[in-house]
C-alpha cells in the first residue's frame, strides 16, 4: 500500500510500487501468502508507525497514554499522534513530508508562539502558533511544499496561513480527520491487547 512518505516522488509513475508490486525474489509474482490474524495486525500497527516515523518504544508510550485516557483507546492513539509537531508542520503545508517536517524541527526552524522548539514529538494545544523561521521563507524545499500543499486538502482543526508560513491549532483533532492513508486502529487495539 502506498503510504506517501517519500513526499514529491509516489505521486507520479515512477514509484517503486506502482512499477512493481509484489515482492523481491524469485518467486515474488508466483506466491502471495495470505494474511490472516497476527499479520494482518501488525501489517496495520507497523503503517501507522512508518506513516509518523516512529519507533516501537515511542509507539508503544503513546499507545499505553491512549488506554489510560478516557475514550476509545485507538481514536485517542491517533489523535495524539496526529498532534505532534512534526505532523502539524506537514500537515500545516510548510513540508513535504513527514520526514523533511521532522528535520525542520530538529533544525530549530520552526516556533510556536514566538518561542523555538526542536523537539518533534512535541504535542501542539489549542491556541498555539506554529511559525517558521524568518530566514526559511526563501528556502527552495519550504516553497515547493507551500505550493504542493495548496493543491491538497486542510486539516479543519488548523488555521492556515500560507502567505506567512505560519498556522495555528483552533481545535483539538478528531479521530474523523486523519484519512490518509485509511488506517484501522481497532486491529492495533487488538495486537497489544494479547
Amino acid at each position: 500500500m502506498k503510504l506517501f512518505l517519500k513526499g514529491l516522488r509516489c505521486y507520479t509513475e515512477k514509484c517503486a510500487i506502482e512499477k512493481r508490486n509484489f515482492v523481491p525474489g524469485q518467486h515474488g509474482q508466483a506466491r502471495r501468502a495470505k494474511m490472516v490474524g497476527y499479520g494482518v495486525q501488525l501489517r496495520e500497527k507497523q503503517k501507522v508507525k512508518r506513516t509518523y516515523g516512529l519507533l516501537e518504544r515511542q509507539f508503544r508510550t503513546y499507545f499505553e497514554k491512549a488506554a489510560k485516557a478516557k475514550g476509545a483507546t485507538g481514536a485517542n492513539l491517533m489523535v495524539t499522534l496526529e498532534r505532534r509537531l512534526d505532523n502539524v508542520v506537514y500537515r500545516a503545508g510548510l513540508a513535504g513530508s513527514r520526514a523533511q517536517a521532522r528535520q525542520l524541527v530538529l533544525h530549530g526552524h520552526v516556533q510556536i508562539k514566538g518561542q523555538k522548539v526542536n523537539i518533534p514529538s512535541y504535542l501542539v494545544q489549542i491556541g498555539d502558533e506554529i511559525t517558521l523561521r524568518e530566514k526559511m521563507h526563501q528556502n527552495a524545499m519550504v516553497l515547493e511544499a507551500r505550493n504542493l500543499a495548496q493543491s491538497q486538502g486542510v486539516a479543519p482543526w488548523l488555521d492556515i496561513d500560507r502567505e506567512n508560513f505560519k498556522a495555528r491549532v483552533v481545535a483539538l483533532p478528531r479521530r474523523e480527520d486523519v484519512q490518509t492513508p485509511p488506517m484501522n486502529e481497532q486491529l492495533i487495539v487488538e495486537l497489544y491487547s494479547k
